[in-house]
């Protein structure tokens, strides 16, 4: 029996046998598994890294293309005051983008600081009628407390000058409520604790974080940035370079055409008036407001909760008084057209 056992091995030993196996081809099963999810992985992320690689090649072929059309441009003598014109009219109208972003950004977190001003006074208002209660409510219970210490202190001074006779008698009872007090002053001294430890919480909170502009905010410092954008469209318009200036940064050096040397060299002129113009910008604070109040009047929403208003409604150029085109107001869509990036400033 032994020897066949030797040679064929017992069936315990077949059975581990064959759970060696199964767990070896298991693990063989689940690696293979995740070679693949990885192999399928990293084909993804060639297949995208190609994809980018093609999107960065046609980007730098396009600039190469745009760099030799302008080295063209500025080679030939019948073009190139006009490409210079382009981009000094495109330079006035970046210029012009980065104030009202400036402005937009400037008046939206001047509301925030505003509401969250007004937040952390109303928090800390709160917070000290909070913490007045729990310190009354601890003094009382110190009064308490100490009111409860006399009389113990007077309880046991009675049973220390008791008589013997007395003391058999009425000893029983003064002990009690002796124990009573005492039990008081503990829970007088549990609810004080726990009521410095609740002022102690109060005092330690942190202010509240900067919420969220609201609806009606949002509107109001949509009517501004709008107003805003009308002056400096207006101020422009007065050296006649406000709609050049827009032409010129949505459309390639290429695509416009400015006339001769001389036509180029009086367009230049206007636009370093209208340069000059911007750079002496000073307060308009009045003039935005007044503004700002007449584009309100008008602007209609898509739906109530809304922020930027439809583009028609405010599509008028208001002239206010003390200009010399008070009341001759104009219709530019500055919204819909997208002057100076409008779209992407506008709060929502």
């Amino acid at each position: 029996m032994t020897s066949l056992t030797a040679i064929f091995g017992s069936s315990n030993d077949k059975s581990d046998n064959d759970e060696v196996e199964s767990e070896k081809l298991l693990n063989l099963y689940w690696n293979r598994a995740e070679l693949k999810k990885e192999f399928a992985e990293l084909r993804d992320e060639n297949f995208r890294l190609h994809e980018r690689v093609a999107e960065q090649e046609g980007v730098a072929a396009r600039a190469q293309q745009k760099l030799e059309q302008l080295e063209n441009q500025l080679l030939d003598p019948g073009t190139v005051y006009s490409a210079v014109t382009h981009f000094q009219l495109r330079a006035l109208n970046a210029k012009c983008a980065a104030r009202v972003a400036s402005f937009a950004e400037s008046l939206k977190q001047q509301r925030e600081q505003r509401i969250h001003s007004q937040l952390v006074d109303e928090w800390n208002q709160a917070r000290k009628e909070q913490a007045a209660a729990i310190q009354t409510k601890l003094g009382e219970q110190r009064i308490q407390a100490q009111m409860l210490e006399d009389r113990l202190q007077a309880e046991r001074h009675r049973l220390a000058t008791m008589g013997g006779f007395m003391k058999l008698f009425r000893g029983r009872s003064v002990t009690a409520s002796l124990d009573a007090l005492a039990n008081s002053i503990h829970a007088a001294q549990e609810n004080e604790h726990a009521l410095q430890l609740e002022l102690d919480d109060l005092q330690a909170r942190q202010p509240p974080d900067t919420q969220g502009l609201d609806l009606a905010t949002k509107r109001s410092i949509n009517y501004m940035i709008l107003a805003y954008a009308q002056k400096l469209y207006l101020l422009l318009r007065r050296h006649a370079v406000a709609d050049l200036a827009y032409e010129a940064g949505k459309k390639s050096a290429g695509a416009m055409h400015f006339g001769d040397r001389d036509a180029c060299e009086e367009t230049l002129g206007r636009v370093a008036a209208g340069l000059a113009s911007l750079n002496s910008i000073k307060d308009v604070a009045d003039e935005v407001q007044n503004r700002a109040q007449k584009i309100a009047a008008e602007a209609k929403f898509r739906g109530v909760e809304d922020a930027v208003p439809v583009s028609s409604s405010v599509s008028t150029v208001h002239e206010l008084a003390g200009s010399g085109d008070a009341g001759k107001n104009s219709n530019v869509d500055l919204l819909g057209e997208d002057y100076w990036g409008l779209s992407r400033i506008v709060s929502r």
